[in-house]
């Protein structure tokens, strides 16, 4: 047990939507972007505009839905495992945005959840420096499960 990820998925999303991956997929964008050997977990939740909307005007003061939000703890529980904290996936933004981008919308999603993996452990993209590192490391995971660089 490297990363265990726990998935939700809100019940505004309705059950079986086509637009949302299976838990198992992201399981495995998680987990291929974790880039320790010590023992974590993180939760990610798929959730819906609205919701997404009330957390980024409560967190980041910005009254509209964006596609992916990070909130990093690396905090070690008793147990040794580093609890990294918390992403939220925003199905129809991410959806919406893999549309307009004319991208397969399951490279978008592998996208955002390496994206907010990376956050959790603590990568930024506040200045050009760190943003053109935290590009590269995207570019490099996601060419390991198979995608295109999402940048180009």
């Amino acid at each position: 047990m490297t990363l265990s990820v726990d998935i939700s998925v809100s019940e505004n999303i309705q059950a079986g939507n086509d637009d949302v991956p299976e838990p198992a997929q992201i399981q495995n964008w998680a987990k291929a972007a974790y880039l320790n050997d010590v023992p974590a977990v993180a939760s990610l939740m798929v959730t819906d505009a609205d919701e997404m909307q009330q957390l980024n005007l409560q967190y980041r003061a910005q009254d509209k839905p964006t596609n992916v939000l990070s909130f990093p703890m690396q905090a070690v529980l008793e147990d040794e495992v580093l609890l990294l904290g918390d992403i939220a996936l925003c199905a129809p933004v991410i959806n919406q945005e893999a549309r307009q981008q004319a991208k397969p919308e399951m490279a978008h999603w592998a996208h955002m959840v390496v994206h907010g993996m990376l956050h959790l452990q603590g990568y930024d993209h506040i200045d050009n420096a760190e943003a053109e590192e935290m590009e590269h490391m995207e570019i490099e995971i996601l060419a390991q499960l198979g995608f295109d660089n999402p940048y180009q």
